[in-house]
């Protein structure tokens, strides 16, 4: 059984969520967002309640789908009245970084600059070596936050690269002198 299906999410006060066949769409503040839930689960919308109910009992895939809706369709009611934000920070010399338009610019000790074109629906801000990436899909905002990093991750001797700002680095020793 599914712990996350079997809670019933709240629809704030401001937030319009439509069924129409296999298609949930959630217009908030900040925007709509779509989705397709296709399967046995049946999504109930009752006044400012969402549940969900598996057709079948005891089929564990089931079981994993129920909480997996229930966990897609509260993080998109969170982002279209609250939004998500990740927040990358780069450290090393000489590495660089800026937003010119719908382009990440980033100097990244590489023989030529590296420019990473912003999908629609981020909205992405770099202060010295900060680079915060806020949008209204979850889903979005950590794939195109962890493609950023895996650009140059953090290497554990001085630190080098993307983390995350929240991100403990374990750092090695290195060489000792004899």
């Amino acid at each position: 059984m599914s712990r996350v299906g079997k809670q019933t999410i709240i629809i704030p006060s401001g937030t319009e969520v439509k069924l129409s066949g296999v298609n949930l769409t959630v217009k908030g503040p900040k925007g709509t967002l779509t989705r397709d839930f296709p399967g046995n689960i049946t999504i109930n919308i009752e006044g400012s309640n969402i549940t969900f109910t598996p057709n079948k009992t005891g089929d564990r895939t089931l079981n994993a789908l129920w909480g997996t809706y229930a966990s897609h369709v509260k993080n998109m009611v969170i982002g279209v009245n609250e939004g998500y934000s990740k927040k990358l920070v780069l450290e090393g010399v000489g590495f660089k970084s800026d937003v010119a338009g719908a382009v990440l610019n980033l100097a990244l000790g590489f023989s030529h600059p590296v420019k990473v074109n912003i999908p629609a629906g981020l909205t992405v801000t770099a202060e010295k070596n900060n680079i915060t990436v806020s949008g209204i899909d979850k889903e979005l905002v950590g794939s195109f936050t962890a493609s950023v990093r895996a650009m140059k991750k953090p290497e554990p001797y001085k630190g080098k690269g993307f983390h995350y700002s929240d991100e403990v680095i374990r750092r090695k020793q290195g060489k000792k002198a004899a």
